[in-house]
């Protein structure tokens, strides 16, 4: 029989919510299906302690060290304090995580200067915001010093509808502009897991999942899909562009995006009609989205969404994304790499060593390596990991930066690279109402 690790359930008004090996699992309700229970638990028979046995892997002493050394940075947070987001910018790392005070969040950063945080700043706070840890509040500096900030206002908490709102500030986070809404089509549904980027000509583009045809579309049995959406804002704020990018994505898998040599990128978990969802990217030709197209053919079908989007990362036309998939019931965690800015992909590399509960990110590297990073289970513990691969898929060895002791890792880590610095940014907790955000910086030789 299974002991503590076997599979919860949760049902809520408009998802059904499962939880295997420490990962949750969401199916969408549009109508009432009971049999989704069983359908879902089926795809996940036996308990975490199987799944995670490791399969083959190259030995570790052919593995090099990935010669960092971590040193903890204090982050200025104060009492309850999670949703962490690093972004980066000419001037460096910025930090974003939201605080909680009985029903109040407010959403907060600091940016790194001389290896330290400066002190927090305040973006806004709220008691009616949609608070989720795999979908986060951002804070991104553009090139001419602007700040970029998305908050989540709740729309209706029973169906889990809530909109997109961008606020910027052009005096440092002093004071900030009224909320904009990149999106107009006025439904109860999901505006959330917003990437952001900077367009030419100082213009700003993001891209989010957005479920209206859920509440539009009449026709549909299961009751329409969630869709990619893209808006961009020219240098003086005004909306320029709101259009759908892909008609059919997984439900609450999170976005990434980031600018090639070629222009922006953007990865996404896709969802076919036979309930395949594997990591896709689209990109910006000639003004337009073209088709996208899969990192890797992993065929992982699912009925039912992960929560574990993808992250990309770019400096010219290299391109590197890293991703999860259970295909097999096992969790693993991969990274592939791209030499024309994510026309073509080479070989996934797989870096978890035995199990991995996903939680994904990566940071293209000054030689063309990358430093990816993912949540693994080992030892009954989640364990934040980072390793460094090359497109020919060679791996350093995994160095283990924050799990091992007697915090547990939670939410999405975070990493970021500023010259020759990695930052870590992560959640720590040690049961109800004690979560910490965690920082660490790393000197690379």
């Amino acid at each position: 029989m299974c002991s503590e690790n076997t599979s919860r359930v949760q049902v809520l008004a408009s998802r059904f919510v499962f939880r295997f090996g420490g990962q949750w699992y969401s199916r969408e309700l549009m109508t009432p299906r009971p049999l989704i229970v069983l359908l879902c638990l089926s795809l996940f028979v036996g308990c975490q302690r199987e799944a995670s046995k490791p399969t083959a892997e190259p030995a570790a002493s052919k593995e090099a060290a990935f010669a960092i050394t971590l040193q903890p940075l204090t982050p200025p947070a104060q009492g309850e304090s999670a949703q962490v987001q690093l972004t980066t910018s000419s001037r460096g790392v910025l930090l974003s995580w939201l605080e909680q005070k009985e029903a109040t969040a407010t959403l907060k950063f600091a940016e790194l200067a001389a290896n330290a945080w400066s002190g927090a700043q305040q973006v806004a706070s709220s008691e009616h915001w949609f608070i989720s840890d795999a979908d986060v509040p951002t804070v991104l500096r553009m090139s001419d010093g602007t700040l970029v900030a998305t908050t989540y206002p709740s729309v209706d908490p029973t169906i889990e509808a809530y909109d997109l709102r961008l606020a910027y500030s052009r005096d440092d986070g002093k004071t900030w502009s009224r909320p904009l809404t990149p999106h107009h089509d006025k439904t109860k549904t999901q505006h959330g897991f917003a990437s952001l980027f900077e367009l030419p000509d100082r213009a700003l583009g993001l891209v989010w999942l957005d479920g209206r045809d859920q509440e539009l579309n009449k026709t549909d049995p299961q009751g329409g899909s969630m869709d990619l959406y893209f808006a961009s804002f020219d240098s003086s704020w005004k909306q320029t562009a709101e259009s759908s990018v892909n008609g059919r994505v997984c439900e609450c898998c999170q976005t990434a995006a980031t600018v090639t040599g070629d222009g922006p990128i953007v990865a996404f978990r896709d969802r076919t009609d036979q309930e395949i969802r594997d990591i896709h990217v689209t990109r910006i030709e000639q003004g337009k989205w073209v088709g996208a197209v899969p990192v890797h053919a992993d065929n992982w079908k699912i009925d039912a969404c992960p929560v574990n989007g993808p992250a990309v990362t770019a400096r010219g036309k290299t391109v590197a994304v890293a991703w999860f998939t259970a295909v097999g019931d096992m969790g693993h965690a991969w990274a592939a790499f791209s030499q024309d800015a994510g026309r073509t992909w080479g070989a996934p590399i797989r870096l978890d060593d035995g199990a991995s509960e996903g939680h994904v990110d990566v940071e293209l590297l000054e030689d063309g390596s990358a430093a990816a990073s993912w949540v693994e289970f080992a030892n009954e513990r989640a364990q934040f990991r980072v390793r460094q691969v090359t497109a020919s898929g060679e791996r350093s060895q995994a160095l283990t930066v924050a799990g091992a002791g007697e915090g547990r890792v939670s939410g999405y880590p975070r990493i970021a690279r500023s010259g020759n610095s990695l930052v870590f940014a992560w959640t720590e907790s040690s049961g109800p109402g004690s979560q910490q955000i965690k920082t660490a910086i790393a000197t690379m030789k």
